[in-house]
């Protein structure tokens, strides 16, 4: 971590203090399909949860390539608190993206967790008082059981009666969430459904999705260059890119520790790590893996410079930091696939950690917003020339 303030730097060291914890508590996160609330203790003592937070409100308002170096150091101690994690810290920035009105109600106690639902499953109506009505279901909602606030795509129509997708800002407390996550794959990340039935919701917490998109929302004060207004989706990419680098740190760390004493059955090597092939399988994840932080350093510093010139990204820009953070992604999975072939039919079994290490960043791997061909095709889109196709960039 480059950063010069030390409170940033403080928390960096408290979650690297934390990572045997952590990475302890990956069993009792599957098994009650929800991380412990220790965990979430913890990290919120450390600072976690205000380093997206404006400074005006007790926040840390750290930069993001500073999240990002926390964040991938949770995601390696533990996949489902690195991936919670990520996703409340990313959206605990979207706040800062709306009215004053709204940023005041979500940043009151200087520390916050969001999740959010941007695939628009639910409807808005405007009601005579000025406010909104929201109701609607949204799925796989990571980090629903224990977030503060909810950030919520739902599509509103128009006078013209077109419908148009906006998102609302809602505490927790005023939705309903299920009990319905069983998932083989990031087991831990308590991805719940939740429903919002007739909710009221006040106009300064409903903001058009194209305008946050883009960053022009009005009614807001820290506009212009101040740093942290960052181009929302290649934001969101950084971030996400974090936790699938972390968790390939993670496992090839415990990948290491495991291979002391082993052999490899059915063959004369006594020792793995004498195994030329066990060799090369290690250098190809090690090189993986440091091509994927090499990426990932690439786009942060172009994200920054954007930010603090209070410039936003072309649309080639956008495209690219979509292609190569979706990129570095698969360059993750691909190293924890390779210290996976190398593991020995022993690695599948419950109790060794290696295991959950690949299950879950094989699941998280096929979230839509990080797919590898998806995001390759909007990239080489732009490439050669022709229109992303998408507006999320």
């Amino acid at each position: 971590m480059t950063t010069t303030d030390s409170a940033v730097t403080a928390v960096l060291d408290e979650v690297t203090g934390l990572v045997d914890t952590l990475r302890k508590s990956g069993p009792e996160a599957e098994e009650r399909r929800w991380i412990p609330d220790e965990n979430i203790e913890l990290l919120d003592k450390a600072g976690v949860y205000r380093l997206a937070v404006p400074r005006r409100f007790g926040g840390l308002e750290a930069p993001v390539a500073d999240q990002v170096r926390i964040l991938g150091e949770i995601a390696r101690a533990d996949t489902a608190t690195g991936w919670v994690s990520m996703i409340w810290v990313s959206s605990a920035w979207v706040p800062s993206l709306f009215p004053d009105k709204a940023q005041e109600e979500v940043y009151a106690g200087g520390a916050v967790r969001v999740s959010t639902g941007f695939t628009p499953s639910g409807t808005l109506a405007a009601a005579e008082d000025g406010s909104y009505t929201l109701s609607g279901s949204w799925k796989w909602l990571s980090g629903a059981r224990g977030a503060n606030w909810a950030l919520l795509s739902a599509l509103l129509v128009g006078p013209d009666g077109t419908p148009a997708p906006f998102a609302a800002l809602v505490p927790f407390s005023e939705l309903s969430i299920a009990d319905d996550w069983h998932a083989a794959y990031g087991a831990g990340t308590g991805s719940s459904t939740a429903t919002a039935e007739n909710v009221s919701v006040p106009a300064h917490r409903v903001v058009s999705l194209i305008e946050i998109l883009g960053g022009t929302t009005g009614g807001r004060s820290n506009t212009g260059a101040t740093g942290r207004n960052y181009a929302f989706v290649p934001f969101f990419m950084a971030q996400g890119a974090s936790a699938y680098i972390g968790i390939a740190k993670g496992a090839y760390e415990l990948f290491l520790d495991r291979l002391p004493g082993r052999g490899i059955t059915y063959t004369s090597w006594t020792d793995q790590s004498q195994s030329p092939v066990t060799q090369i399988q290690v250098a190809i994840a090690a090189n993986k893996i440091a091509a994927a932080e090499a990426l990932q350093d690439n786009w942060l510093r172009r994200l920054q410079e954007h930010a603090d010139a209070g410039t936003g990204p072309s649309v080639e820009e956008r495209a690219a930091a979509r292609g190569t953070a979706a990129f570095a992604i698969q360059l993750a999975k691909e190293a924890v696939d390779e210290l996976f072939e190398a593991s020995g039919a022993s690695v599948i079994m419950r109790d060794v950690p290696f295991q959950r290490y690949h299950r879950d960043i094989r699941g998280l791997a096929l979230h839509a917003l990080f797919a590898f061909n998806t995001n390759q095709e909007v990239h080489g889109r732009a490439i050669l020339g022709l229109a992303p196709d998408t507006p999320f960039l």
